[in-house]
């Protein structure tokens, strides 16, 4: 066991493994050490990723709709939540929405549609709208999350251009019968070891805050681990109303920033992303989040809205980190361009369809 948790970095630097008792002493630790934890956990990131913030960007391709009952998500089967609801996304619609991203300071661009998985036809769409996005913006990488893979589809993805594929664990395989019937854990798990095998690089992360114990959120790192993702994203919960979870509010900032320093811990070298629900949790800490965290999604998510993207990138140069431009230049993290339309008034115009008040 170590003394401290700067001891506990030394011990990473030098090419230990976090145990489970490791662990356990990070997400019990008590706010008088949140500072300490924060610093030890920081040697790791700047260790591997120096003073840079890697952006991102989503696009909601296809959303609602969908026929999965995972009880976190406002798509979800028999979901009252007020979202946006919408079939695909014409090419050109996508690509405006790409492109937004892209001239906000964004290197990867993340293509998403809900539902189990793509039809092969849904594939070659996607692969067209890449192609499209390649051909104006070869630099910027290209994530696809399209949900559970079958045989051949991940290949096809890596052809036309694709760089990563997203798929969460979400929770730990003990748990996550809990949060969703119409898939098992080792669906996830097949989908990720399929990316990998066909040359994508794997991105996978977890849903926190959804009643979870300690030890399930440590297995579910621990498995990340296992799978040896390049990316980690971290969601935090967000609680909407008409999905089982809603008034689900059990975390605290401190927390979610212990939470981030095990995934940190746990996966030195590995892109960590606090993503979607940091507005709403972290708050005030996300700078000091920065830290720990060496990635971030700019401006809304999938169905609600998150920071503005100029107050992301002021929060990333007040907090005296640099954006990681395509191919490894890094830029200013200052907004230049206060005329650039927001993702959600995009998303508005092209998908025109069901908005919510509170979407």
């Amino acid at each position: 066991m170590f003394n401290n948790f700067h001891d506990l970095a030394d011990r990473q630097l030098t090419g230990g493994t976090l145990t489970r008792d490791d662990a356990r002493a990070i997400l019990a630790s008590d706010d008088s050490q949140l500072l300490e934890l924060t610093a030890a956990a920081a040697t790791l990131r700047r260790a591997h990723f120096g003073n840079t913030v890697k952006v991102n960007y989503l696009v909601n391709l296809k959303s609602g709709l969908c026929p999965e009952d995972c009880t976190y998500c406002s798509q979800r089967l028999g979901s009252a939540a007020e979202i946006l609801k919408y079939t695909w996304l014409k090419p050109e619609e996508a690509a405006e929405q790409a492109a937004s991203g892209i001239r906000a300071g964004a290197s990867r661009v993340c293509l998403v549609a809900s539902g189990k998985g793509p039809t092969d036809r849904d594939v070659d769409r996607v692969a067209t709208m890449v192609a499209g996005l390649k051909d104006e913006h070869p630099q910027v990488e290209v994530c696809a999350c399209l949900g559970i893979l079958k045989d051949g589809q991940a290949e096809k993805l890596k052809i036309a251009g694709v760089d990563a594929y997203n798929h969460n664990l979400n929770t730990s395989e003990s748990n996550y019968a809990d949060i969703c019937t119409t898939h098992e854990y080792s669906d996830r798990v097949r989908t990720v070891n399929h990316a990998k095998d066909a040359g994508l690089s794997p991105c996978s992360g977890l849903i926190v805050g959804m009643g979870e114990s300690d030890e399930e959120l440590i297995d579910a790192v621990f498995a990340l681990r296992e799978l040896e993702t390049d990316s980690i994203p971290v969601n935090f919960l967000m609680p909407f109303e008409g999905t089982p979870l809603e008034d689900t509010w059990l975390l605290t900032p401190a927390h979610c920033l212990r939470i981030l320093a095990l995934v940190r811990f746990a996966c030195p070298s590995t892109e960590l992303r606090m993503a979607g629900g940091r507005e709403m949790h972290l708050r005030s800490l996300q700078p000091l989040a920065l830290h720990v965290a060496n990635s971030l999604f700019l401006g809304d998510y999938l169905t609600s809205e998150g920071q503005a993207a100029k107050a992301d990138l002021e929060m990333i140069a007040d907090a005296g980190f640099t954006v990681l431009a395509p191919a490894g230049a890094v830029t200013s993290a200052a907004a230049d361009d206060d005329d650039a339309p927001s993702p959600i008034s995009i998303r508005r115009r092209g998908a025109g369809t069901e908005l919510a008040p509170n979407a």
